[in-house]
Formats: C-alpha cells, structure tokens, sequence
C-alpha cells in the first residue's frame, strides 16, 4: 500500500485540468482551472463526421493531452511521459512515482472505472492517482464523478489496456516544476495567440471558425442523419453542456480565463475578447437546448435556428480571436 501525503483532492470540472491541478500543487503551484485550460492553449472546435459514426461529434477543445504538453512547455515545467504496450511495465510505471511520493497522471478509457457515472467508451480521459492497496487505486476525477474517488486495480488496468478512438498506451505521466519557475502571467499572452493563430488559420474546414460555419450548414439536416434523433440529438446537446466542462463547450472555461487575465493586463483587444466569449457562451447554451427540442419534438425549425445561431457564433468567435491575436 502507498498514498501520497498532503495531496489536494480538489476536483474540478474538466478531466485534464483537474489532473494537472492535483498535480502541480503538489508541486507547489496552484492555478484556477480557467488559468490551466487557458494557459494549455486549451480552447478550439472540431466538427467530426464520417460515414463510419453514428452521428456527427462536436468538440471544443483541443484534442487529448495537447493541453498538458502546451502548458508544460508554457510554464518550463518538466513533463515525463511513459507508453507501453506491457501491462505489468505500465503498473510499474504509476506505482514507482506513488511509492517515491508523487501523484501520477494516467490517461485511459472511463468505461472501465468503477465510480463512472455514464458507461460510454472514452479514450482520452485523463485522471490523477495518488495512491494504490491491494485491490484498489486512489484517484481524482471531476468534481461531478465524485473528485477523490476508487476503483478497482483490475477496472483501472482494463481502462488503461483499452484501444479505439483517442486511447494511449497506457500513457502516464508526471510535472515537476524548476527551481526558478516562469511566471504563469509572463505566460499568458503567448498562450492567447498561439489559441488564436491556431482557431483563425485552420488546416482542414472542420476546424475552428470555419468548423463552427460548417456546423451550421449541416445540423439544419440532423433530423435525416440519425436513425434515432429522439437519442442522438439530446445526447449531443448533453455533450456539449455536460461534457463541455460546466457548458457551452468549454467557452465558459475561456471567458472566465480571459477575465482573470484582464485583472492581469490593461488591455483593450484582452477586454474585447472576453466580452465576446461571455456572448459565445450563452449563445452556445441556447444551441444545445434548441439540438434537444428538436430531437424531442422531431420539429427541424430548432435546427435551423440552431444553424443560424451557429452561423452567429463563428463571427463572434472569430472577432473574439482577431482580437485577441492582437495582443
């Protein structure tokens, strides 16, 4: 048996930044979960569609474990990442840090996790663990899976020996913070334009501003796309408010990023941008409950309103970013 000492078991509410909070305060620094997922560059948009998915897939950050090397590499900090295909050199490699007194972060599929709420396949959930017995580990999770939580060693091996979509192999990793640290505010600016170059100049149309365009072109269809639009079309708009960390997509996230920055540095494009996104938020909340009325009522005027919402929202967004790659 081995637990880490004075660990903060805080969760928050998106995966990846409650891992790297538990984390880096055990390191000593301790940052708000806007600051994390802002300063990981953490913010984006995808529309995802093949004729291989039941339904299309919205995300709107960047994709698993990106905003951990983006913030490690903004901050200085020291990120050791371990892969294997051996389940027996994967346990070696969470059990050697928690025995030398270090929480480890692990990325692996939810399915598997005792405590999950939801049993859907998902690859690029990312966790801390801080401790481990006989039959269990010690884990922190999002603050809505229960934050300091458990799950059996066999359910975390089979969550981390999974493969599909967005899985590693059996990816661990670990944060040391540099004697010497950079400032996290000396930091901001790069990471808001980094987000913003890569939001204004995407390579494919799925992406970004044009992606939220595009998306509007194609929900106005979704009730014709699904076999079962009762299911899919709430699911989606779930998706976007539940698992877009606290709603709209993670847009809550970044406008409350951006005002915390503001507190930071006297800046009219900074100002700009976050009046902005606390617009793109509502309007993002007001999408996802017009998806779920139509789903529900089978009626496709939700949708066109939907499209033309969408329509909106990729114009304020890429106001938002004009703005904000100013800086």
């Amino acid at each position: 048996m081995a637990i880490v000492e004075d660990i903060d078991l805080r969760g928050m509410q998106h995966c990846e930044t409650t891992a790297l909070g538990v984390l880096l305060r055990h390191e000593g620094l301790d940052l708000s979960e806007p600051m994390l997922f802002g300063l990981g560059s953490g913010l984006s948009f995808i529309y995802w569609d093949s004729k291989a998915m039941g339904f299309p897939f919205l995300g709107g950050r960047v994709k698993p474990f990106e905003l951990t090397r983006n913030l490690a590499a903004a901050l200085g900090l020291e990120l050791v990442v371990q892969e294997t295909t051996s389940p027996r050199k994967a346990w070696q490699n969470v059990a050697a840090p928690v025995d030398a007194g270090r929480p480890v972060g692990l990325q692996l599929d939810s399915y598997h996790l005792d405590y999950f709420s939801t049993k859907v396949h998902f690859g690029g959930h990312i966790v801390a663990m801080y401790g481990y017995d006989e039959q269990d580990a010690y884990l922190v999770d999002t603050a809505p899976q229960g934050g300091a939580v458990s799950t059996s060693l066999a359910g975390l091996a089979r969550a981390r020996a999974e493969r599909g979509p967005m899985t590693a192999r059996h990816r661990s990793f670990t944060l040391t913070a540099p004697t010497g640290l950079t400032s996290p505010t000396d930091r901001i600016v790069p990471a808001i334009t980094s987000c913003a170059d890569a939001f204004l100049n995407p390579p494919i149309a799925n992406l970004g501003h044009r992606g939220i365009e595009r998306t509007g072109q194609h929900v106005r269809k979704w009730l014709q796309r699904s076999d079962n639009p009762q299911e899919d079309l709430p699911r989606v708009a779930v998706l976007m408010e539940k698992a877009g960390t606290g709603g709209a997509l993670f847009r809550n996230l970044y406008r409350d990023f951006l005002a915390e920055c503001a507190q930071l540095i006297d800046s009219s494009h900074l100002r700009t941008g976050h009046s902005l996104y606390a617009e793109a938020a509502t309007l993002w909340t007001e999408v996802a409950a017009l998806i779920t009325a139509a789903g529900e009522s089978g009626d496709a005027k939700h949708l066109v309103e939907a499209g033309s919402v969408l329509r909106e929202l990729s114009r304020i967004e890429r106001d938002a970013m004009r703005a904000l790659s100013m800086l």
